[in-house]
């Protein structure tokens, strides 16, 4: 028994594969396709965490810190290859609310309990019960966040300085007009074509990267006068340094920070478990989810001490990433130090590349990313799931991706149970083994949402003294379940008739059991090799 448990135990903490290139080795081409693919990314990041920042009301450089540590400590140890993290809006628009009232020390430090509580998920193995949620969900979620997405990239075609990003980049803010606004839309079409041809041309490089470098050559050659990154916000500072939260140490802070924890730890979990199921679809890679729980969690535990905003696995980045060649390990570090890189010695270089070339880069993985089958899909499908698609969609958009996805596993879940609900019947006949004993055999499960049915299957007044339910075809499966048998069982006391229990499996006989509603007289074989009919004491929950 003790060797039993220390192997339980050592299962729990296996060493993860940590290599960084564990299938391809360190080749020159991969090795190149992995640092291309980092370069891409990190030139995506770097609008995409200064708008975060703004969204967070906290300096740019917390949101670009945020991006560095978390996709360096989510690339090291993270779950699944391929995957970039950083400071994300689906966190940012948590957070604003805790930094307007509190302060931004109060938002380190809730980063860094945010991080304790993703690690113990990790530990206690919590991220598999992302299985549980369904395609449809998946496909809903996919969706959403691409028409997120999409709708963020639209605060890049407002005038720079009167921008109030939201999130979702439909707040406030003058619109370009005219010529600006023609230029703008005629180079993100012209970075769009350009990804769009180069995979056609050549796979030297990656299609994205060389998007973004043609259009910025362009805009600096020519001196076009169109938005740049440096319009939003300076990039350039310092190494991030080791910084403990000034907050009291005391209940008053646990009460204020623990809330906002324990949701950003959600939010972040659910969006990187579902981008490492995506990102695992088209790599081919499986598991991995609780070394991801662990990871983000340790990234954000640093972060909050090294003055970032924390953050989480980010559908976009990734998708470039693996739509770039990027599957090892190599270019989610690659991105993190080419962002330190920019940071600390390229500023004034990245600052002039043109918002248009990353947006028309994001404008790719919105294509690239929003499952457009599951309009055929959406014909062939039960009505239900259909809707669910389309449910989560729409309140990914509207409030947030962890409130959608827990709505759809909900919605699902009800569906199921209550097509589940309508299996429930019963097929009468005579015993064979008891003379003048009728037979019901249940069939379909029995739990909450079928309980009701089965109590009405049976008919009390019309049954002889003994009557045998056979649960071959059916489960007993909840405590609903256990207050219908004995329900029945009560009824037929009272007409001083007996109920008599057959065919239990392995689960139902030890549930029975433990509820205390069997009465065995004998050690007995619950499995069908050998048919026992059990009495059912009544009285045990209270129910009639």
């Amino acid at each position: 028994m003790p060797r039993a448990l220390l192997a339980s135990f050592a299962s729990r903490f296996a060493i993860p594969d940590l290599r960084w290139m564990p299938d391809d080795g360190f080749t020159p081409t991969r090795l190149r396709i992995e640092l291309l693919s980092g370069l891409t990314v990190a030139l995506a990041l770097v609008p995409e965490a200064v708008a975060f920042a703004f969204v967070a009301g906290v300096h740019p450089l917390v949101g670009l810190y945020a991006a560095f540590m978390v996709g360096l400590i989510t690339a090291l140890i993270g779950g699944r290859p391929g995957m970039i993290s950083g400071a994300t809006g689906a966190l940012a628009v948590v957070m604003v609310s805790l930094v307007a009232q509190h302060g931004v020390e109060y938002l380190f430090a809730t980063v860094v309990l945010m991080g304790i509580l993703q690690v113990i998920a990790g530990v206690m193995h919590w991220g598999r019960f992302i299985r549980l949620v369904p395609h449809p969900v998946m496909l809903g979620f996919v969706n959403g966040l691409a028409i997120v997405i999409f709708l963020a990239q639209m605060s890049q075609f407002k005038v720079p300085g009167t921008m109030e990003n939201t999130g979702h980049g439909l707040g406030g803010g003058e619109w370009l007009s005219g010529l600006p606004l023609f230029m703008m839309l005629g180079l993100v079409g012209l970075t769009m074509a350009i990804i769009w041809v180069t995979p056609r041309i050549t796979r030297v490089i990656p299609a994205p990267l060389a998007g973004i470098g043609v259009v910025a050559a362009l805009v600096i050659v020519f001196g076009i006068d169109v938005p740049r990154v440096g319009d939003m916000a300076s990039i350039e500072g310092g190494l991030p340094k080791f910084h403990i939260p000034m907050v009291p140490l005391n209940w008053e802070t646990i009460e204020i920070i623990l809330p906002y924890s324990i949701i950003l730890a959600a939010i972040g979990l659910i969006e990187s478990l579902l981008t490492l199921n995506l990102v695992g679809e088209i790599t081919g890679k499986r598991g991995g989810a609780s070394q991801e729980c662990i990871a983000q969690g340790a990234a954000n535990v640093a972060t909050g001490f090294f003055g970032g905003m924390g953050g989480c696995a980010m559908i976009g980045q990734s998708m470039i990433n693996v739509k770039s060649g990027g599957r090892t390990r190599v270019a989610g570090i690659a991105a993190a130090l080419f962002l330190l890189l920019f940071i600390l010695f390229a500023a004034p270089l990245i600052e002039q590349i043109p918002l248009a070339a990353l947006v028309g880069v994001m404008f790719m993985v919105v294509i690239g990313t929003f499952a457009w089958n599951s309009f055929n899909i959406m014909r062939k499908v039960p009505l239900m799931d259909a809707f669910v698609i389309v449910l989560v969609t729409v309140v990914t958009v509207m409030e947030d991706l962890a409130v959608a996805v827990v709505v759809g596993v909900i919605v699902s879940a009800l569906a199921y149970a209550w097509n589940n609900a309508k299996r429930i019947h019963a097929v009468t006949r005579d015993s064979e083994t008891e003379k003048g004993a009728k037979v019901y055999e249940v069939k379909g499960p029995l739990f909450f949402g079928s309980a009701e049915g089965f109590v009405e299957l049976f008919t009390v007044a019309e049954d002889p003294d003994t009557v045998i339910v056979d649960f071959a075809e059916s489960r007993v499966v909840d405590q609903s379940a256990l207050q219908a048998i004995e329900a029945v069982a009560a009824k037929y006391e009272t007409a001083g008739k007996r109920v008599m229990l057959r065919h239990l499996s392995r689960d139902c006989h030890q549930l029975l059991t433990k509820a205390g509603h069997l009465m065995v007289d004998s050690d007995d074989d619950p499995e069908y090799e050998l048919a026992v009919d059990y009495s059912v004491r009544t009285g045990i929950l209270g129910g009639h």
